[in-house]
């Protein structure tokens, strides 16, 4: 099992297929590449149960688009 820190995501687009993630540093903002662009999750205090233990809840809040 790795030792990094990782993060369960809540929300965002229902075809994002990665909702436990690595979080580094931890606590602050996560942006995860899909479909072009990037959604970013912020830092709450929840903590969700999931397969890989407790885990630190970080939900969606917006999306952007990759400027080309």
């Amino acid at each position: 099992m790795s030792s990094a820190v990782r993060a369960f995501l809540e929300g965002g687009p229902d075809d994002l297929t990665e909702r436990i993630v690595p979080v580094s540093p931890p606590g602050v903002e996560l942006k995860v590449p899909h479909r072009g662009g990037y959604e970013h999750f912020k830092v709450t205090s929840r903590h969700q149960e999931t397969e890989e233990g407790l885990l630190v809840v970080y939900e969606w809040w917006e999306r952007t688009e990759i400027a080309e």
